[in-house]
């Protein structure tokens, strides 16, 4: 069965969400940095270990805190987690968008923008006035994507290490109140 066929609903995770999570987490991971970090870090990622990842996760998040799933079919199709920023620079009231994918074959039909409306919506709802997220620098297609929702770079950057391969991240903000996807919704 070919995913984003049918209509896509959006609606809060729970634990038993675990496993299609760390689906979409691993298989975009394979997909979408396939080109940017080691094939072998890529191959190693396991569904089981990030499924008792995100059980761990969902079993103590609040409900108006945990992450954002986009099914279709009963599938798990994307999903999107925010909440406080885990800078040690944070700027008062300020929020961070911590993952969002969506499977590659999903892509570009609205799932991501949807998402990131619920998180941006669900930021400011918990009182936050901006937001961050970090993207690898090299990813070209989820930086234009960023940007067309009115993130912009921040200057802000740092450098991960993948099986020995050091990958640069760059930071972008946006002001919530000037989010394009989220007063869409």
């Amino acid at each position: 069965m070919v995913p984003c066929v049918d209509l896509v609903h959006l609606r809060r995770g729970r634990e038993g969400d675990a496993r299609g999570i760390a689906e979409v987490h691993v298989r975009t991971w394979q997909d979408a940095y396939r080109d940017l970090l080691p094939a072998s870090f890529l191959n190693a990622l396991s569904v089981d270990n990030r499924e008792r990842m995100w059980r761990d996760e969902l079993s103590v998040t609040h409900t108006d805190h945990a992450p954002w799933v986009a099914e279709c079919g009963g599938r798990i199709i994307g999903f999107v987690s925010a909440g406080a920023s885990r800078s040690e620079d944070a700027r008062p009231r300020e929020g961070e968008i911590y993952a969002i994918y969506v499977l590659p074959e999903c892509w570009a039909r609205g799932v991501g923008r949807n998402l990131l409306a619920h998180a941006e919506r669900d930021l400011i709802s918990h009182g936050y006035t901006e937001a961050i997220l970090w993207c690898l620098a090299d990813n070209v297609r989820s930086r234009a994507f960023y940007e067309l929702a009115g993130w912009r770079l921040d200057g802000g950057t740092l450098t991960r290490t993948f099986a020995g391969v050091d990958v640069e991240e760059v930071r972008y903000r946006i002001a919530l109140e000037r989010s394009r996807f989220a007063e869409a919704i």
